[in-house]
């Protein structure tokens, strides 16, 4: 083995700390100033229409001082392009000019989240029909243009064969079909047959006047809206990428940027679904292609919707009216969302026609298709919350004073009133939910139970709270509804919404008041087995009586937990609170077993830690330390929860520390040593050893910062004793990976501690050092790896630091080998015998590699050894100078090191060679040449 004398290069750290701080400079601005104008050269262009274009250009200055970007940007700089921009944008011209405010934005809920919900919502066993074509039309009159009449020959002029009715079908092959007709049409426009596409459209809209089995109409209309949708895409992007030549519009176009041929064919359009005789297919495509109105005129669609608007009033069938609404109010929405108006007078025309429901005609069909009023008013509900929803979006409480009264003059009718309480903002309703429970009390319940109003009402007071004085008047008239329903079903749905808000207003007589009404009327008959969803979303724990299923109540104890995970705001102490938790979690931990996925004790122990990291006793340690002793004994299969309680002792220990400041009485003393007691007995049984490694390092470090010497020497000691176990391989996300990139970073932060660690009076010198190397070298470290030299590499930054008279750092209170030894030569010249041994042995294994002829690894460690020893050996001693040559020349032979760090390294030794403590450093540079990769 090499032997090479060691010398620790002398530190003075404050000084050194003070020159790497970055020196103030003074900067030369010249005339330039952060508030004074620059000059921006100003260029604006506009595109005319497709028929010819016209540019202009202006430039302004206000300060000399150069523009950087002038040269590059040849004139135009980014801000100019903004500025252009937004002026474009402004135009008054433009057909949607409507300001930030008015565009729908992330907070409305868009009509596709509606459309799974009525699908699975509106469903029939009854048998339904599609008529695949339209009867034969009339021949126009002689008085009717030529024009019109090919159309209207177009239009009547269907397939052979095509007119036909398709009977008894299910709903899925009605579906089916509907599906078909979908793919029908895209095909059709593909192949350029757009009157063929058009046909198509028109026969699936005058499926929406049919009413023969009723209970489906909604889902009917979300599959036949979606085929006008489509359509309506179809010809918007057909007619868009007729003005796409040889620029594609912007999206803030205007009627004048569009080209004759692109409003000729839009025209066409329009004028080919003009001819449709009958109202509702007439209707339902002009909406569909709503938005092509930008093409002909900057105020098309303005003028037009409330023509649409108008045009409803001709439906006689009340709830194929209130549908037609619907979709017109979707596509304002979708192209016009600031026209206010016009969505307000959809929902006026339907209050206005809404005493039809209770008409001869309508309560005739009812009876021959055996409905009964209650299920048919439902089939309102997703039409007239969607309108409701479109108006009350982003309006004023004033509207919803509006609303009020006017359901008020139609009798309080509860539909009407359940929809307004669900569209507008929860603030606004719950500052009125006295007179919403007025209202509630006078409607009348046939059709439409109060119940259900109550639970309209309670959904919005769970977002926000009505005035303090009124809580208990209406939780009161709430209850006295919600208690008389009969059904087990109703009743639970109901009564789930209004716990929430009795815990969050009123006291625990309140809350036991409610629960004892629920337990009264889930537990005869074993009704709460038919309503576990319901009950499952109630907080409160004696409702787990009721889940009689494993895997159900594991649910539900997982939908606690994250609740009060959520809502819980301040760390709690409450014995009531932390005992039904407990019996929670353990119900949760109990549930796993050897079979129980990762994912799942994950997401448990995720929830267990959660709870514990929000009990705290306050100054109360020793209550603190008894309740991890149980949590340990409750939790010990899940080692993520073993773990959490690990860490929230060693922090009990810390904040000890801190409450007494840092002086230890003897019970203070006692209870900090059973914090460490409680962290070594657990720490063992962690499977995971990387997890124990640490913990045992950590604790260690509690420890010595509670001058707990002797229990910290016993974590340092554990901690050295299990690194022999580490294995080669482990399992990381599932994948097997080598250990040693883990070990190695360990080790360094073990090293980094040993600094401030003193050695046991009844040790050697350095024996944690040495017990440390000693492992290292006895591992079985990799055929092909350099890990074991570079722990050696790195240990001699920490034996040089302990041979320093003051050490980089300290731990408030503890004596390190800095005050033990107090710089004693013989100390010293342990440390430089043990530095030589290292050093010996990354130069053996250097020798190694290069008969190996390992290049790339042998330069690369040489060149670590190289910067160790400029950062901490004396390199006035000429063996390790000349050593630190060697070492240089090795790294760069047959081009090993990256010049560029090669580089930056020769000018730091420059650098520091202009210290007079480190002028030997001067002559060193000379001798160290630069080598380029070859």
């Amino acid at each position: 083995m090499v032997s090479v004398p060691w010398h620790s290069r002398v530190r003075h750290y404050e000084a050194e700390l003070r020159s790497c701080r970055a020196a103030v400079a003074s900067v030369d601005f010249g005339d330039y100033h952060p508030l004074k104008p620059i000059t921006v050269l100003d260029s604006r262009s506009r595109r005319g229409g497709r028929k010819g274009s016209t540019s202009s250009s202006s430039s302004s200055s206000s300060s000399v001082a150069p523009d950087p970007l002038s040269s590059l940007l040849e004139g135009t700089d980014p801000l100019s392009l903004f500025a252009a921009a937004a002026e474009a944008a402004e135009a008054p011209t433009l057909p949607h000019s409507a300001s930030r405010e008015e565009e729908v934005g992330l907070d409305f809920e868009p009509w596709a989240a509606k459309r799974g919900e009525i699908l699975a919502r509106f469903t029939t066993t009854e048998k339904l029909s599609i008529v695949s074509g339209s009867p034969n039309a009339s021949s126009p009159s002689s008085a009717v243009s030529e024009k019109v009449r090919t159309r209207l020959e177009e239009l009547d002029d269907l397939e052979e064969g095509s007119q036909r009715e398709m009977m008894n079908l299910s709903q899925q092959d009605y579906v089916n079909r509907i599906e078909d007709l979908n793919q029908s049409l895209k095909e059709a426009w593909s192949s350029d047959q757009k009157v063929k596409a058009l046909k198509i459209v028109i026969q699936c809209s005058k499926l929406l006047s049919d009413t023969s089995v009723i209970q489906f109409y909604p889902s009917k209309f979300v599959l036949i809206t979606d085929i006008l949708d489509t359509f309506g895409q179809l010809v918007y992007d057909r007619i868009w990428s007729m003005c796409s030549d040889p620029h594609s519009l912007p999206d803030t176009f205007s009627a004048e940027d569009v080209n004759d041929t692109a409003k000729e064919t839009c025209l066409n359009w329009f004028f080919k679904i003009a001819s449709i005789r009958e109202l509702i297919p007439r209707l339902y495509v002009e909406a569909a292609i709503l938005k092509c109105n930008r093409f002909l005129n900057n105020s098309g669609i303005q003028e037009t919707v409330p023509r649409l608007t108008a045009m409803v009033r001709g439906i006689g069938d009340p709830l194929v009216a209130v549908y037609a609404r619907a979709y017109l109010c979707r596509v304002g929405m979708e192209v016009t969302p600031h026209l206010k108006d016009s969505l307000n007078k959809n929902f006026f025309d339907l209050l206005a026609s809404f005493r039809q429901i209770h008409g001869d005609a309508v309560q005739n069909q009812l009876v021959l298709q055996r409905v009964e009023v209650p299920v048919y008013l439902t089939l309102y509900s997703p039409a007239i919350h969607w309108i409701l929803q479109c108006v009350a979006y982003r309006a004023s409480d004033v509207l919803l004073t509006e609303m009020m009264e006017r359901c008020k003059k139609l009798g309080n009718n509860a539909l009407l009133l359940n929809s307004v309480m669900w569209a507008f903002r929860a603030e606004f309703v719950a500052a009125r939910a006295t007179d919403f429970i007025s209202m509630i009390k006078d409607c009348d319940e046939t059709g439409f139970p109060k119940h259900l109003l109550f639970g309209s009402l309670g959904r919005s007071l769970a977002c926000a709270d009505p005035p303090e004085s009124e809580r208990l008047p209406i939780l009161n008239e709430a209850w006295k509804v919600i208690t008389k329903v009969r059904n087990a079903q109703d009743y639970i749905t109901c009564a789930e919404i209004w716990v929430e808000f009795t815990c969050r207003h009123f006291t625990k007589r309140e809350v036991n008041t409610v629960l004892a009404d629920i337990i009264k009327h889930m537990t005869p008959d074993r009704a709460f087995e038919d309503a576990y969803t319901e009950v499952h979303s109630e907080k409160f724990l004696p409702f787990l009586d009721m889940f009689q299923k494993d895997s159900v109540r594991v649910e539900v104890c997982k939908s606690i937990m994250e609740v009060f995970i959520k809502h819980q705001q301040e760390s709690t102490r409450d014995p009531v609170i932390l005992n039904a938790l407990l019996h929670v979690c353990k119900t949760m931990h109990d549930s796993v077993n050897a079979l129980t996925v990762e994912d799942e004790k994950r997401s448990v122990s995720l929830l267990i830690n959660g709870f514990i990291r929000m009990v705290s006793f306050g100054r109360d340690f020793e209550q603190q330390l008894s309740f991890c002793v149980e949590a340990r004994a409750t939790f010990c299969n899940l080692e993520p929860v073993i773990i959490q309680l690990i860490h929230t002792v060693n922090q009990l220990a810390i904040e000890t520390r801190r409450v007494m400041g840092g002086s230890h009485s003897r019970k203070t003393a006692a209870f900090v040593r059973a914090c460490a007691a409680y962290c070594f007995i657990t720490i063992p049984s962690i499977s995971n050893i990387f997890s124990r490694l640490h913990l045992y390092l950590l604790s260690g470090k509690v420890a010595l910062a509670n001058q707990c010497l002797s229990q910290a020497d016993a974590f340092m000691k554990a901690a050295v004793s299990v690194l022999p176990e580490v294995p080669r391989t482990i399992v990381v996300e599932g994948k097997q990976r080598s250990s040693e990139s883990f070990l190695l970073e360990f080790i360094s932060s073990f090293l980094s501690t040993l600094l401030v660690v003193p050695d046991h009076p009844e040790q050697g010198v350095l024996y944690l050092v040495r017990g440390l190397l000693n492992m290292v070298q006895d591992y079985t470290w990799e055929d092909s790896s350099d890990a074991k030299v570079r722990v050696y590499i790195s240990a001699l930054p920490l034996l040089a630091a302990m041979s320093q008279e003051s050490y980089l750092y300290t731990i408030l209170n503890v004596d390190s080998n800095e005050t033990l030894y107090g710089g004693d030569p013989k100390f010293v010249a342990e440390i430089s015998r043990l530095c030589e041994t290292l050093i010996g042995q990354v130069l053996d294994h250097l020798k190694t590699l290069g008969r190996e002829e390992v290049m790339h690894r042998q330069g690369s460690l040489a060149f670590s050894l190289f910067s160790c020893l400029l950062a901490h050996a004396d390199l006035r001693n000429n063996k390790l100078n000349q050593l630190a040559v060697n070492l240089w020349n090795l790294s760069h032979k047959n081009g090993q090191c990256d010049t560029r760090i090669s580089v930056r390294t020769l000018e730091h030794i420059k650098s520091q060679a202009q210290h007079s403590e480190l002028s030997h450093l001067s002559d060193m540079l000379l001798r160290l040449s630069l080598q380029s990769r070859a």
